[in-house]
Order: structure tokens, then C-alpha cells, then sequence
């Protein structure tokens, strides 16, 4: 038990320090800067965007929560706006599905 967590320590540490061990200097490259920027991105919607499609009850409230959350954040609504919208569109349309079946 006490050597899984020491080694999940050592890999976090590594990942953090190596680059910073490694890039003395500033990064001048214009592609290598973009793609260094929009690497937590597209990481965090890889892991994330899976799960939408598995953590409601139906495929269709998932679709609808995802399609809200999309056309809001297309018109550049805040953070919060897009979640709870999102969020209440599934509630919604889980209810309607419960009602018609």
C-alpha cells in the first residue's frame, strides 16, 4: 500500500519537475508554445467528454445536456450558465422520458 502511494508521488513529482529541469531557457517557438497551451485542454476533454455520454440515465438527456452546453458556450456564456443549463436540460428531458414511458 505504502509503495503505490510512494510511487504515484515520485511520477507526480517527475512530471512536474522534468520539464523545468530540462527547458532552461524560454520557450521561443511560436507552434511549441500553442501546443503546450492547449494540452490541458484537450486532455481534460478527452478524460471528460466519454463521461457525459455514460453518467445519465438515457443517451438522449446526455445529447441534450451536451447540445445545450455547446450552443451556450458558442454564444460565450459564463462558466456557471453553461453547467447548470446543461445540467437542467438533462433533468428536463430525463422527466419527459419518465413521463412517456
Amino acid at each position: 500500500m505504502i509503495e503505490s502511494i510512494l510511487v504515484m508521488a515520485v511520477v507526480t513529482y517527475l512530471v512536474r519537475m522534468l520539464p523545468m529541469a530540462l527547458f532552461k531557457k524560454k520557450i521561443e517557438n511560436n507552434f511549441i508554445r500553442s501546443f503546450l497551451y492547449y494540452v490541458p485542454f484537450a486532455v481534460l476533454g478527452a478524460m471528460t467528454f466519454p463521461a457525459i455520454f455514460t453518467s445519465t440515465s438515457s443517451l438522449y438527456s446526455a445529447i441534450a445536456g451536451t447540445l445545450a452546453a455547446m450552443v451556450l458556450s458558442l454564444k460565450e456564456k459564463s462558466l456557471l450558465t453553461v453547467a447548470l443549463s446543461a445540467c437542467l436540460t438533462v433533468f428536463a428531458v430525463d422527466w419527459i422520458l419518465k413521463l412517456l414511458a
